[in-house]
């Protein structure tokens, strides 16, 4: 999953090792002796799904890798970021390397090049159901391999063959075999999935972050994060969780301050953070473990084994796996949004802050995160509705051929989007949270002392109404970008 990141963010080349050569043309080579033999073999010398009854000559194998490409690419709405195409393009190339999908070794280079040569094909984020792969969005991508479809330039859609000759690069004809090499599989999916985990894990060290310095605000105690009550209870997450709480918030006079006081405990919100955010954590583990295994995967069909001399039909593409894991990571981020946004609204609420009304220093005059507020309830609110399973539907497809689709692909953007949402909703309670420590004439502990002062060099207590968006957009930016981590991490060490 460190590679994906690599090189869909960070734009790191890639090769194609001599060992993976020497598979991926033993395998082509078994592809051009069932041509010779004139084998009836699925995708070679057949029709796709309900077509599979219809025989291919050897002579008609090219065309009809061209029309299988061609017809696929159905795709609607909008594209895909360059990063998750670059993750789909990576992982697509590392499964034919496997050397089980037929294709030719300069199908994989030309791959490869795109990614170092930063082309951006145009793949438009909505038509796949997750079943025989993603085929509707791999098919876009394998149109520019062909020197058709598009590709995008600053912004713009752009020929890909005008922009292949730019790059220096010539299209190619798909042989026998290797259209349908190039759309089954589950690397759309699978690249947002990467990318969405990897931020997940940024996005929990920023929501623990956000709930110290939350507890302090509200003047809560640390006493819940004790190690005694975690060990009888020792799940991994819980138990990193209550660590890197108890590590935050060490040397917080603001919790020292109130240590004898007539509160017997905190809400859940503050007090169960171990075990609801740890729960997240063991889940994006889990979620991590299952990408791990699918982005080494040979995914298409059939898949050829030439040293056995076989060719199986199988449904290593079907991305059930994927939907599931994608669905669960959706619920669990939508998690982090709905304790944050009971921590805003605690934070707001005059009746149980003991903070002024909506964090305003004159309220009624100001209305102050009064509608901060509103703006992460809606977020939450949206969430629940994007954390609906969507594995949990399928609509058959191919004339019945395919009569049980996975939907992975719907359930991996929707965790996308859940996930971007919730980015906004720590946001809000990051400057809610750091109002709310100005209120106090204590110190914060060490760990929340550097993010109150990351947020403090960007964006400056509310003294009366201003227009709260550029905050709410600045905070994210600091999430986003992990300067907020950053500067905990560098007070306290790592966070788990």
């Amino acid at each position: 999953m460190n590679d994906v990141w690599a090189v869909s963010r960070n734009f790191e080349p890639v090769k194609f090792s001599e060992e993976a050569c020497q598979r991926v043309a033993k395998s082509r080579d078994f592809v051009e002796t069932i041509l010779k033999e004139n084998r009836v073999i699925y995708g070679i010398t057949t029709g796709v799904g309900e077509l599979v009854k219809t025989l291919i000559s050897p002579k008609e194998s090219e065309i009809l890798q061209k029309n299988l490409i061609r017809s696929h690419a159905v795709g609607v709405g909008a594209p895909f970021p360059e990063d998750v195409v670059r993750g789909m393009i990576l992982l697509r190339a590392n499964a034919l390397a496997k050397g089980y999908s037929g294709v030719r070794e300069e199908i994989i280079d030309f791959l490869i090049e795109l990614l170092n040569r930063k082309v951006f094909p145009f793949v438009p984020s909505q038509g796949s159901v997750g079943a025989s792969g993603d085929l509707a969005p791999l098919s876009h991508l394998a149109l520019v391999i062909m020197g058709e479809g598009e590709c995008l330039k600053d912004g713009k859609r752009v020929p890909s063959l005008k922009i292949l000759r730019e790059k220096g690069l010539k299209p190619m004809k798909l042989l026998a075999k290797e259209g349908l090499a190039l759309i089954n599989g589950t690397q759309v999916m699978a690249s947002l999935g990467c990318l969405a985990a990897t931020e997940a894990e940024l996005l929990m060290k920023n929501a623990q972050i956000a709930g110290a310095l939350s507890l302090e605000a509200l003047k809560g105690t640390a006493r819940a994060f004790d190690p005694k009550i975690h060990e009888l209870r020792p799940y991994r997450g819980q138990i990193r969780c209550a660590k890197n709480m108890r590590r935050l918030v060490e040397g917080s006079a603001i919790i020292a301050s109130h240590k004898n006081c007539e509160k017997v405990q905190d809400a859940y919100s503050l007090r169960c953070i171990p075990q609801v955010y740890g729960s997240i954590l063991d889940t994006i583990e889990y979620v991590k473990s299952i990408l791990a295994i699918e982005i080494n995967s040979a995914t298409d069909n059939p898949l050829i084994f030439a040293d056995e001399g076989e060719v199986i039909s199988a449904g290593n593409f079907h991305g059930e796996p994927l939907a599931f894991a994608m669905d669960f990571l959706g619920i669990a981020l939508s998690e982090i949004g709905s304790v944050s946004e009971r921590t805003v609204d605690r934070l707001v609420n005059p009746h149980v802050s003991g903070l002024p009304p909506f964090l305003a220093k004159k309220s009624g005059l100001n209305s102050g995160f009064m509608i901060a507020q509103y703006t992460a309830a809606s977020l939450v609110s949206e969430n629940k509705v994007l954390a609906f399973p969507s594995s949990v539907d399928s609509i058959p497809t191919s004339a019945g051929q395919e009569d049980h689709v996975s939907m992975g692909t719907i359930s991996a953007r929707h965790a996308w989007k859940i996930l971007q949402n919730v980015e906004n909703v720590l946001a809000i309670e990051m400057i809610c949270a750091a109002q709310g420590v100005d209120f106090h004439h204590h110190s914060p502990g060490v760990g929340t002392k550097a993010a109150y002062h990351t947020i403090r060099k960007h964006i400056k207590p509310v003294e009366e109404d201003r227009v709260l968006y550029r905050d709410i957009e600045k905070a994210k930016e600091l999430i986003v970008s992990g300067e907020i981590v950053r500067n905990v991490e560098e007070a306290i060490g790592h966070l788990e």
